[in-house]
């Protein structure tokens, strides 16, 4: 009896809400070491584009989305027409759509701050690694604890960088080049390549590879929006193909 009694403390312990924030910070930290270098640089090009301090935090505060936040540093610097700026974000940043869609199953039982905290802070390593957690059928609760430990490592993590590059970027203005943008591509690998489970899986993201390599050379970052797009329509077209040919058999 004693035994089951105290299996069962240590359950409940397990997946307390305290106990699930931390295991999500914990299981966030291998891509938090990827962002790292990626938050500094962000910084570091805000500062030398000739962003405000304000201005560059209020991006991390507030917008909270790295790849956005670096199109749109460099687009401004470049002295893009805002609405350039706004559609090119816009379509980096439906892939949330996706995540969003994907998590409604998790989070329709969820109040309403809750939704919004945990919309808000849905990042690209946070949706990696809390739909993990999500998907283990171990029917544990305060699942939304560890999605909110992941998010809350990632948010801090990324302003305290921010605020390191736009610190080091007047000190140091050339630590742009120094090279430690490569963690951030090589972390998207990491997330990515568990997913390639599928032929519509791989054809979307060989299909954006190859476009935005071919496509790199266009204004405005244009190649990004023309990548994008390829890859969510060779995912599509080849999904359907599939379908119908498992229908015909």
């Amino acid at each position: 009896m004693k035994n089951n009694t105290e299996a069962g403390s240590a359950q409940t312990l397990r997946c307390s809400p305290r106990s699930q924030l931390f295991a999500g910070a914990v299981d966030t930290f291998p891509l938090i070491v990827g962002a790292i270098p990626f938050g500094i640089i962000f910084g570091t090009l805000a500062a030398t584009a000739g962003l405000s301090f304000a201005a560059a935090m209020g991006m991390s505060i507030f917008v909270f989305a790295g790849s956005s936040q670096f199109i749109t540093v460099s687009l401004v610097s470049a002295g893009t027409a805002w609405p350039m700026v706004v559609l090119t974000t816009f379509v980096v940043n439906l892939r949330h759509m996706l995540y969003g869609a994907t998590m409604v199953p998790f989070y329709k039982e969820l109040s309403e701050p809750w939704k919004m905290v945990l919309a808000f802070g849905l990042t690209d390593e946070t949706f990696a690694v809390a739909i993990n957690r999500y998907y283990k059928d171990d029917a544990l609760p305060n699942k939304e604890y560890y999605n909110l430990g992941s998010m809350l490592f990632m948010y801090i993590n990324w302003n305290l960088c921010t605020l390191v590059g736009l610190t080091a970027g007047r000190a140091f203005p050339e630590i742009a080049g120094w090279g430690l943008d490569f963690a951030m591509p090589a972390t998207f690998i990491g997330m990515v390549i568990p997913y390639l489970i599928s032929k519509p899986m791989w054809a979307s993201v060989i299909t954006a590879g190859t476009v935005s390599i071919l496509a790199g050379g266009l204004p405005h970052k244009l190649g990004l929006m023309v990548a994008a797009i390829a890859g969510v329509t060779a995912g599509v077209l080849s999904e359907k193909f599939l379908s119908e040919k498992d229908a015909v058999k």
